[in-house]
């Protein structure tokens, strides 16, 4: 059965704790994104073991592979869109739709120990990328195809956000 898409504006976590995973956007900065994303990896690449990783725990949720490649995914992603926005004034994200995605990259059947690579390497560049982001740039601006504007700062957080809360729905 396919997952309902999530269609919710998660920007609310940059102005509240997550009360979900407990996340606190109000604590991150690009500079210390890489040390969190980097701390998180071998947490990621531990669920990707399990041996019950590819199934869903109901109809409505994804499996821990499934998140894992959406994670993946993230992180690729945001590594564009942050070089857009050092690169670009102003820069425009095209929208992604990540439910579309999980189907047509069918994450479902994907291998969690390839998966597990994959993240690794697309954590380790996206670390390294926010590594090389300067105070200076913290305030250069995005905006997503919905309108929503991001700085630096705030794209730090609204991703760091994202990696955390799915592994707390993996691993909480």
């Amino acid at each position: 059965m396919p997952i309902t898409p999530d269609t919710k504006d998660w920007t609310w976590v940059l102005s509240r704790p997550c009360p979900e995973c407990g996340f606190d956007a109000s604590q991150a900065t690009p500079a210390n994104v890489p040390g969190s994303v980097t701390s998180m990896l071998p947490r990621w690449r531990a669920v990707l073991r399990r041996p019950d990783v590819a199934e869903r725990p109901d109809e409505s949720t994804w499996s821990v592979l499934e998140y894992s490649c959406h994670v993946r995914d993230v992180f690729t992603l945001f590594d564009y869109r942050l070089s857009l926005m050092l690169a670009e004034d102003d820069a425009q994200f095209d929208d992604w739709d990540q439910d579309k995605t999980a189907i047509e990259q069918d994450y479902a059947s994907a291998d969690p120990a390839e998966v597990a690579v994959e993240l690794t390497a697309e954590g380790e560049q996206i670390a390294a990328s926010f590594a090389r982001v300067t105070e200076e740039e913290w305030d250069r601006k995005g905006t997503r195809s919905n309108g929503s504007v991001f700085t630096v700062q705030t794209f730090a957080q609204y991703f760091l956000h994202d990696v955390v809360h799915h592994l707390h729905d993996v691993d909480g």
